[in-house]
């Protein structure tokens, strides 16, 4: 479809770094196996696992908008059941924020696992509406989306490990906020 044409490098940049960024958050979990905190799967399903989501939901798209579909209508449609699904994980990923006791998330936390997901997931979801009339603007959307995403996931995959390097394996205090 020639709309998604003029996305093709934008798509090979944005999801060849989800993949690889993807596999580096399996070394960082891999190296930080050796010295696990207390509550780390409490931790883990706030802070971590969300991260991996939205790397695979940036590659997920990326590899949508690549497929020679014949007419943008089932992109839209699987952007828009992505969308509808990342804004409730959104949510839930929000609950897991509150109830975990390991840290607690001050403003930047709340913006880059919180809002900046559900924001882009939010985008994707109504994008998928916008198609028929505005598909220049809804393919926009979907970059913007994704470029959320990803960002909030380079941010929060790099706050997990200069949280795990000077705090979990110096052995100082979780909860302890201190300026990076």
């Amino acid at each position: 479809m020639s709309g998604f044409t003029e996305w093709e490098s934008f798509y090979l940049i944005v999801g060849g770094s989800a993949g690889a960024l993807i596999g580096l958050q399996f070394v960082v979990m891999a190296l930080i196996a050796e010295r696990p905190p207390q509550h780390v799967a409490e931790g883990g399903a706030a802070f971590i696992t969300p991260t991996i989501v939205h790397f695979g939901a940036v590659l997920l798209l990326s590899a949508l908008v690549r497929v020679p579909w014949p007419t943008i209508t089932w992109p839209a449609v699987l952007w828009g059941l992505m969308g509808f699904g990342g804004v409730v994980y959104s949510l839930i990923v929000v609950k897991r924020l509150k109830k975990q006791s390991i840290y607690r998330p001050g403003f930047e936390d709340w913006l880059f696992h919180a809002v900046m997901p559900l924001v882009a997931y939010a985008m994707l979801a109504l994008s998928a509406f916008a198609t028929d009339a505005y598909m220049r603007g809804a393919l926009f959307a979907v970059g913007g989306a994704s470029l959320l995403l990803l960002f909030a996931g380079i941010h929060n995959a790099w706050d997990a490990v200069a949280y795990h390097v000077f705090v979990n394996i110096r052995g100082e205090k979780p909860g302890v906020r201190r300026r990076r």
